[in-house]
């Protein structure tokens, strides 16, 4: 098969490697397409992965090829999702239904080997079926829109007769998972929510899911606390979903009294808060929290309707959300690289980046 290998930072390459043997529990995917996550870029270029030689991707979907001796034979030729995080179910989280915060996970693309290639192998328990309305394309998008969900989820608080759709809801951050977070939200009834971009094209994306020019802050035209305060009075809910030290502040500075501020981005570096800074996290009361990945219960667990991956399904399938508009590029399997360096050197505007195959 072909399987694009990084072998050390900045050391990428196209390669054939034998099928992979799915152990007992597992199965054999055939991978259909898969999502160049932004955390891939730096892994590949910057960081390296936990291992190495290693496959990156983490995001995608496929058809079920061959089943391990304990998996159950007929999983083949059904088309999933995966859940790329492989939790112990033994711990403390993992046993309160909490496998995003197990203490000895694998990783599908970081730890084991993952999907830049035409099969991958993982355990039979991490599968999601898909309706025959929700295609490959949507599917591989599933596991960052799962993160957007959780993120919602876990801070926005709503009571027996739904949401409040008079907060005032900000988010920082205008990428794939900003814009989920966005599409969700909608949804979900929240009709005051404010965004901040930097980019002509995030004002677009924005504009298409019903954010009008007075609810967008161009952050290079524009001090944020200061607009954010100007148009709300301050956010009662903040999504940051950049991982910058400056969009951490402006969201603790723009907080409203008692206000919740939710850190989802990967940090670019290390955090820092001024004591005045601080001090505003004391005298308004606010709650700080972070989140991280998204929650799957599995196929056989009585709680699965309410995990993060059936929400997302179940949305797909009702053709509530749609998420291909963020697709701004797809590659075939061979050219896959340019979509690495096109991320990495932002040489053209994108948004959500697939490998098709």
């Amino acid at each position: 098969m072909k399987a694009w290998v990084l072998n050390d930072i900045k050391d990428i390459a196209l390669i054939e490697r034998d099928i992979p043997s799915p152990a007992p529990s597992e199965v054999l995917i055939k991978v259909m397409a898969a999502g160049i996550c932004g955390s891939d870029i730096p892994r590949i270029y910057e960081n390296g992965a936990h291992r190495m030689p290693l496959i990156p991707g983490h995001e995608f979907s496929g058809v079920v090829a061959k089943c391990g001796s304990e998996a159950d034979p007929e999983l083949i030729n059904k088309r999933v999702g995966i859940f790329p995080l492989i939790p112990c179910k033994k711990c403390v989280p993992c046993r309160n239904g909490h496998p995003e915060m197990c203490r000895d996970y694998d990783y599908v693309g970081s730890r084991r080997d993952g999907a830049f290639a035409e099969y991958v192998t993982v355990p039979a328990s991490n599968l999601i079926e898909l309706p025959d309305a929700v295609g490959f394309g949507e599917a591989a998008m599933l596991e960052p829109m799962a993160v957007a969900v959780h993120a919602m989820r876990m801070i926005m608080d709503e009571g027996e007769e739904g949401p409040d759709t008079e907060q005032n809801i900000v988010i920082c951050g205008l990428g794939p998972i900003g814009l989920m977070l966005l599409m969700f939200l909608n949804e979900s009834g929240y009709r005051n929510i404010y965004v901040t971009g930097n980019r002509d094209s995030q004002k677009k994306r924005a504009a298409a899911f019903g954010i009008s020019e007075e609810r967008f802050c161009d952050s290079r035209e524009n001090d944020v606390p200061e607009w954010i305060m100007k148009k709300t009075g301050g956010a009662d809910v903040y999504f940051e979903c950049v991982g910058k030290n400056e969009c951490v502040i402006n969201g603790i500075a723009s907080a409203a009294p008692g206000g919740k501020v939710l850190l989802v981005g990967n940090p670019y570096s290390d955090m820092k808060l001024s004591k005045d800074i601080y001090w505003k996290i004391l005298r308004n009361q606010l709650t700080v929290k972070g989140t991280w990945n998204s929650t799957f219960l599995g196929t056989e667990d009585p709680q699965r309707e309410d995990d993060d991956w059936h929400y997302v399904i179940k949305r797909l399938e009702e053709k509530r959300i749609d998420p291909k508009v963020l697709i701004t590029h797809e590659f075939a399997i061979d050219d896959l690289e340019k979509g690495f360096l096109m991320m990495r050197d932002k040489t053209s505007e994108h948004c959500k980046v697939l490998m098709k195959l």
